[in-house]
């Protein structure tokens, strides 16, 4: 591209009496293509898949990795999420149902937990299987700590970021993504 501007511009020069003419050849684009600028935004997950053990979630897309990021879980992230108040994050197959551009904890993502199986197991219990399972940023007025937050499991049951982090995942991820829970 540098060598195309060197040439328009000795172009320019050299032909400098047909002005018109010179001006047209200049603003000839020879990139028949978008630039790759800003790509990143533009990327739409199809799918998200949380390793609880690594604390780590990934962004797929026609099942290539595109992003990763460390995550806290829940204060207790062994096992699966059976009952409200257990603080253990969900594990299974699930789907992001709505976002939340304004919520406590920066912004979130909202997870379709309980499903099928864990509103029946909880059920066979007698407890109640819990909801409002999110990812989601930092509380609000505590986006300084950044990636500290991952030192320890903190939340409920829900998966946190940094908000930057959730921020590009809020943008990457529609209503629908899948999103696959592993221990």
């Amino acid at each position: 591209m540098l060598l195309s501007i060197f040439g328009a511009a000795s172009l320019f020069a050299a032909v400098h009496a047909d002005t018109a003419k010179t001006m047209a050849i200049v603003a000839t684009p020879t990139v028949h293509r978008t630039p790759v600028v800003g790509i990143a935004s533009a990327i739409i997950a199809d799918s998200i898949v949380v390793e609880k053990s690594k604390r780590m979630l990934t962004l797929f897309l026609e099942g290539t990795p595109v992003r990763s990021y460390k995550v806290a879980l829940g204060k207790q992230p062994v096992g699966d999420k059976i009952r409200i108040g257990d603080n253990r994050t969900p594990e299974g197959m699930f789907f992001i149902d709505f976002k939340k551009p304004e919520s406590r904890y920066y912004k979130s993502l909202h997870i379709s937990y309980p499903d099928a199986a864990h509103k029946a197991r909880a059920t066979k219990l007698g407890v109640r299987a819990g909801g409002d399972i999110m990812i989601h940023g930092l509380p609000n007025g505590d986006g300084w700590i950044g990636s500290r937050q991952m030192r320890i499991d903190w939340t409920e049951g829900c998966i946190a970021m940094t908000n930057p982090e959730i921020e590009w995942l809020y943008r990457a991820a529609a209503d629908g993504t899948p999103i696959e829970i592993y221990p």
